[in-house]
């Protein structure tokens, strides 16, 4: 049983998901697309909803996603912090994918820590 007080073993640093990112790792945005527009995106990254997990990435789901590879696949999930990323990984602990991990400080800390970027999409025009 996990209580708040254990370490969040899923939890990496940016450093750390810049490593895995660089060796394959399936990189999954988990923001809404006011977050994305507001503050940047990762190029590549896998856009999903929250709510969608389990059909996305469910082993025996019709509708999951073609870049999930199977549940030995590595991934790092990220949002804007680890409360709306922490959730998502332990979801996919559950589901079997024993390599998913989120990133500690989010999509600011990986933007920090040199995962290339794109800025803000300007929405007032």
């Amino acid at each position: 049983m996990t209580t708040e007080t254990e370490t969040d073993t899923q939890l990496v640093t940016a450093a750390e998901a810049a490593q895995l990112i660089a060796g394959g790792a399936l990189l999954v945005d988990v923001r809404s697309d006011a977050g994305r527009n507001s503050t940047g995106a990762v190029p590549g990254a896998l856009v999903v909803d929250r709510g969608r997990v389990e059909e996305d990435f469910g082993p025996g789901s019709d509708k999951r996603l073609a870049q999930v590879e199977g549940t030995d696949q590595k991934i790092v999930v990220f949002c804007g912090s680890v409360n709306g990323s922490g959730p998502v990984a332990r979801k996919l602990e559950l589901l079997g994918y024993a390599n998913a991990v989120h990133v500690d400080g989010g999509f600011p800390a990986l933007r920090d820590a040199g995962v290339p970027t794109t800025g803000p999409v300007d929405t007032a025009s």
